[in-house]
């Protein structure tokens, strides 16, 4: 058996769609599976062991290089994965870009959401085995398995998150800057600044306050993670706020961010995909939710908090609103505080 998991994007939806992998193999060990998914993320699947291969969609690059590239290459991905000759197809994506591979891919059986779970309707043509969702489906994590258990309703392992694979080579790289910045024997705290949207974004005086709680009441060095130059303007304000005494870290490759995530003790940010990857190799984290549901997003397990708004309006996935500061600030440093107590120290 053969089978090919359509998740094309983002970060922590392919993060959240990792379970799928595990509840397979529970099955039968030999079933062999692939994914396409957007090459900028095909660094997170390559070399998993639960994968036989990964196909990297370019449809990014390709539409830089203009209509004729884009064309090309999607007419090239078909080919591709036509040669595989799978029998099963599962479309955890749910829209019309993953809708043409899965039904041009060659396979029989095409698994996808019923209407109520696809995010464009003309996804439903290209399915021919359709998953309607219940209540009980809410997590997006529970979205994907709910799809591989229609297919193969025999399956054994429901993993709240991962299992991800942490590249050995990344993993030596990230000791050895450990090691040269003299972070190895004390406990180490991930600071996850960005998020996707603005108004999922905690306030940068909270996060400033935090990291100057952290270096005072336990003596830690937090590390601040940052992706583009706005980022890391924040980590260097974060920076300034507790002396030198937080480290802002070196933008690596995807791997070596997954190998930093997993030799953490704790991960604290928003809504974002570090905060996923780092549940999915066992990392303890905190997370901070505004405008989305924390119910539904959110890492779980008692390695894991999860604070949510207070605001009656909170989750809205509003994108932009006039109440932006008030609720960035109802989420209080306090409150933070106190779980990192909880996670590190075990307080209750």
């Amino acid at each position: 058996m053969r089978v090919l998991i359509v998740k094309i994007s983002a970060l922590g939806d392919v993060i959240h769609a990792l379970p799928t992998l595990a509840w397979l193999k529970s099955i039968d060990p030999s079933i062999e599976i692939d994914w396409l998914v957007e090459e900028g993320f095909a660094p997170l699947l390559e070399g998993h062991s639960l994968l036989r291969k990964v196909h990297r969609l370019g449809l990014k690059r390709w539409r830089r290089q203009g209509f004729l590239a884009t064309l090309k290459g999607i007419r090239q991905t078909i080919i591709d994965l036509r040669q595989e000759n799978y029998d099963m197809v599962l479309d955890l994506q749910g829209n019309c870009k993953s809708g043409i591979f899965t039904l041009l891919a060659g396979a029989s059986q095409r698994f996808g959401f019923a209407r109520d779970g696809v995010r464009e309707w003309p996804n439903l043509l290209a399915t021919n085995r359709k998953v309607a969702l219940t209540p009980a489906d809410h997590h997006v994590s529970d979205r994907s398995l709910a799809v591989a258990r229609a297919a193969f309703p025999e399956g054994k392992t429901a993993l709240l998150a991962g299992p991800m694979n942490v590249s050995p080579e990344a993993s030596a790289t990230v000791q050895r800057q450990l090691t040269e910045l003299d972070l190895d024997r004390q406990p180490l705290v991930v600071l996850q600044y960005g998020t996707t949207w603005t108004t999922k974004l905690w306030p940068l005086e909270c996060w400033q306050e935090l990291a100057g709680r952290l270096c005072d009441d336990y003596r830690v060095r937090p590390i601040l993670l940052w992706g583009n130059d706005t980022e890391k303007q924040a980590c260097i304000a974060i920076h300034r706020a507790t002396d030198g005494r937080a480290i802002i870290w070196p933008r690596g490759s995807l791997p070596e961010l997954v190998a930093l995530l997993q030799k953490a003790d704790l991960v604290i940010g928003g809504d974002t995909g570090p905060i996923h990857i780092a549940a999915a190799v066992g990392t303890s984290t905190i997370s901070l939710f505004r405008v989305t549901d924390a119910e539904r997003n959110g890492p779980r397990g008692d390695e894991h908090i999860c604070l949510q708004s207070p605001l009656d309006c909170s989750p809205c996935l509003r994108k932009d609103c006039e109440r932006d500061a008030e609720c960035g600030k109802s989420i209080s440093v306090s409150e933070v505080f106190r779980s990192v107590c909880v996670l590190l120290r075990g307080d209750k």
